[in-house]
């Protein structure tokens, strides 16, 4: 049995309020609303009843009554009783299953709407851009004797109002994104196609749209055809359109967004929430391209959108029509994508495409290894990899003692800080602030990202103002958005002087180009930036990255957290951990309670 659950005020008083709507409230009901509430907290949608049975729980406040959850049968049909709890469909404060989910009725209407969204969107595009051979041999390679899934993709995009495009880094998702603009942008509706980028973070959305106007301008496209690619990528909640105090935004199914083609990026780190109102603001008709690496972290808010729609629980298999057409223009299926029967294929399967081949992290890479091993949670066998010297783009350390951590991780600091501070101005310090990067899982504690972002400013002599007369090249991370200056969670600036050397300011990569200096005054919500948690670093990549995890085992360590982290990183990843705080971590998954799932692929 885990271990007891620490239930939150929110926790309690949510449970209070339930009961105090209930009729005939009970002890059961108490726990079920306390429980699926402290649930949703934990990145859960649902409380799974029969997984929660017996679960001990300690209250915010002392309260009379069992400590620990009932056993989930009796438990079901008590709360089926209940008055606040309904079924599917039924409008009421929690809803029950049949599968013995029980949700917070907000959580269950956004799962609902993502389920049926996707679901109505996953049928064939009428008309629009024929896919064949030729066609594809424009912009993408010449299919060779295996499967070529960047054109497999293609295809999907091209003939499907529904794509979901998975794949670790270095796998080519933007550039295959990019010849699948091109040839839209090319087709018979080229000029009128209204196509809309976006992404979670604003990190997110600068990479995102330098990658794709990058592989963009790579392709030999004519100039017509060149000036229709969007150069703008949005956040999504910039391109639903915030409304200030509240939790709706300016688009939504009475206002849909204009747009006939949406890609979204970073898919892995949209909540489901903000998956619901999103699906809910396109346009009936609009196409869809979800972009994203299925074995990432999940988002920070309730549920795993891409894992639970590429993850079906059995193999992938292609209706009989699109397997053809596949086969026609991409080479040979693998046997098992062909389905036996047409009749057992959801809709959403022909939508469906993982890319596998890196370019970036080849055989030679262990890099690419190790995270493969980690994913296939081998972890006694990833672990010897990583300690094994044999790969130099892998590095492990034992965490140094205490007494010694100090030390030893301000010397890796300046080592690793030392080309990012002989910057000699802005331009400089942000083209290079990304060849080194320190992560860490946690906020606080002594490997927490707050003492070592202390500890790296005072080994590197940073200030945050000028106070000294000396100059700083403080790295800044904006944590909240801000629409009128036009800053997003995620932005980095570096903290250094205008050129009169009167004022400190913050300097910022322009999306338009070049740069732009705000005052350190008129920052929004902003963090040291020398280290990162590795839920932070999602959708930026590093050179070089220094991943430093706790001396102690914990639930946050997980094989998705561990892939994440190793991936940031283009050249080398050094690993300041123990054998077994690392294979402990490798070991374990994310498990987030959800019945999106089942919704699509049952």
């Amino acid at each position: 049995m885990p271990a007891a659950i620490q239930l939150s005020a929110l926790d309690h008083y949510f449970a209070d309020f339930i009961c105090g709507l209930e009729p005939k409230p009970c002890e059961e009901l108490w726990i079920a609303a306390a429980l699926a509430s402290a649930a949703n907290c934990r990145g859960h949608v649902c409380l799974e009843l029969a997984d929660a049975a017996g679960q001990e729980f300690v209250p915010f406040k002392p309260r009379p009554g069992l400590q620990c959850a009932p056993e989930s049968v009796s438990w079901r049909a008590v709360l089926g009783r209940c008055g606040t709890v309904g079924h599917p469909g039924d409008y009421t404060p929690l809803v029950l299953d049949g599968a013995g989910r029980l949700y917070l009725y907000r959580a269950w209407d956004h799962e609902r709407c993502v389920a049926e969204q996707l679901q109505t969107r996953s049928g064939w595009v009428t008309g629009g851009v024929t896919p064949s051979p030729e066609l594809l041999d424009r912009l993408f390679p010449t299919a060779i004797a295996e499967t070529d899934w960047q054109r497999v993709a293609a295809v999907s995009a091209l003939t499907r109002r529904l794509t979901v495009i998975s794949g670790g880094p270095g796998t080519g998702k933007t550039s295959t994104v990019a010849r699948i603009l091109a040839l839209l942008l090319d087709g018979p509706e080229g000029e009128r196609l209204r196509i809309r980028l976006a992404a979670p973070t604003g990190k997110a959305a600068s990479r995102l749209r330098e990658s794709i106007l990058d592989a963009f301008g790579r392709l030999d496209l004519p100039d017509a055809v060149q000036a229709r690619m969007p150069s703008d990528v949005q956040t999504i909640h910039r391109l639903l359109g915030v409304i200030p105090d509240s939790p709706r935004f300016r688009h939504d199914a009475s206002n849909p967004l204009a747009c006939d083609l949406l890609v979204v990026d970073e898919v892995s780190m949209v909540d489901l929430p903000l998956m619901s109102r999103l699906l809910a603001a396109l346009p009936a008709d609009c196409r869809l391209i979800l972009l994203g690496d299925q074995d990432q972290l999940a988002s920070v808010e309730a549920g795993a959108v891409l894992a639970d729609i590429c993850n079906r629980g059995a193999g992938l298999a292609y209706s009989a029509r699109f397997a053809a057409m596949v086969e026609c223009c991409c080479g040979p299926l693998p046997d098992q994508f062909r389905a036996e029967k047409d009749t057992t294929i959801s809709p959403l399967a022909d939508g469906l495409v993982n890319l596998t081949t890196s370019f970036r992290f080849g055989g030679e890479s262990g890099i690419g290894r190790l995270a493969r091993l980690i994913n296939s949670g081998a972890a006694e066998q990833a672990f010897d990899l990583l300690a094994s010297g044999d790969w130099p783009d892998l590095v492990w350390r034992e965490l140094p003692a205490d007494s010694d951590f100090e030390a030893k991780f301000c010397s890796a600091a300046v080592c690793g800080y030392a080309e990012y501070m002989a910057a000699a101005d802005a331009a400089g310090a942000l083209a290079r602030l990304d060849r080194f990067r320190i992560l860490s899982p946690y906020r606080q504690g002594a490997c927490g990202v707050e003492n070592l972002n202390r500890l790296a400013m005072s080994a590197l002599g940073l200030e945050r103002d000028q106070a000294n007369g000396g100059s700083c090249r403080l790295p800044l991370m904006v944590t909240g958005n801000n629409y009128d200056l036009g800053l997003f969670n995620g932005d980095t600036a570096v903290l250094m002087p205008r050129g009169d050397r009167s004022a400190m300011a913050a300097w910022f990569a322009d999306p338009a180009g070049g740069l732009r200096s705000l005052s350190v005054l008129r920052l929004p919500p902003h963090e040291p930036a020398l280290t990162l948690t590795v839920h932070k670093s999602q959708g930026s990549e590093f050179d070089r990255v220094l991943l430093i995890l706790p001396a102690y085992d914990a639930s946050i360590l997980t094989r998705e957290l561990l892939y994440t982290a190793i991936t940031r990183a283009r050249t080398c990843v050094e690993i300041w951990c123990s054998r077994e705080v690392f294979c402990r971590a490798a070991e374990r998954r994310i498990e987030r309670s959800s019945g999106l799932r089942d919704r699509l692929w049952a």
